[in-house]
């Protein structure tokens, strides 16, 4: 029978699971404080050194487009349609189906009417000279989709310039020469949602 080893014997065979265990709480106790000194935010003080807004209508012309189509798929509005037999590649129309070739008025962008300023300037829409025929006329005219755009332009001592895009009543609240501090990354990004609300 072999012998007992004796009791100060210390097996040297690593124990896994304590050194994985041991692992996970270095670094869960590692990962934050690295977060805090590699990638935290810090807080910057910058003063609001300009107030811009921009604020564009987008002008639409009424022209006669052409396109193509199934003749079994035709818009309402089609006109100067011509017609051949077609197979379908899509497989949806087993035999050879007319396909057309048509026009139809439709909508497009053609120009941008902007007014754009800065603070204490109030924002003011422009007020676009559109042609004045009437709506169903080839040719004619209309204001379409609205964008603004307020924005912030904030500096720090150093010179260093950045531009936050806020809601028309955030941006107002905001009055020029007011001093905030921001949160900067380490990649000299600063995030807006830091300023204060107002």
């Amino acid at each position: 029978m072999p012998a007992a080893p004796p009791s100060n014997f210390i097996n040297s065979k690593p124990n896994c699971g304590r050194l994985y265990m041991a692992g996970l709480c270095l670094m869960l106790t590692l990962s934050p404080l690295l977060w805090w000194l590699l990638l935290k935010p810090s807080g910057m003080a910058v003063e609001l050194v300009s107030k811009t807004w921009r604020l564009d209508i987008e002008i639409e012309k009424l022209l006669e487009e052409g396109e193509s189509s199934w003749c079994d798929e035709l818009p309402a509005e089609a006109r100067n349609i011509s017609r051949r037999l077609l197979l379908d590649p899509a497989g949806v129309r087993p035999e050879p189906a007319e396909h057309c070739r048509f026009s139809r008025p439709q909508w497009r962008t053609m120009r941008m009417a902007r007014a754009e300023g800065a603070a204490p300037a109030a924002p003011q829409w422009p007020e676009p000279k559109l042609n004045g025929l009437d709506a169903s006329q080839l040719g004619a005219e209309r204001a379409g989709k609205r964008e603004a755009f307020y924005e912030l332009q904030l500096q720090n001592d150093g010179g260093q310039v950045w531009t936050c895009r806020l809601p028309l009543a955030q941006w107002q609240a905001h009055q020029l020469g007011a001093r905030y501090r921001v949160q900067v990354d380490r990649f000299g990004v600063a995030d807006c949602a830091s300023l204060p609300r107002r």
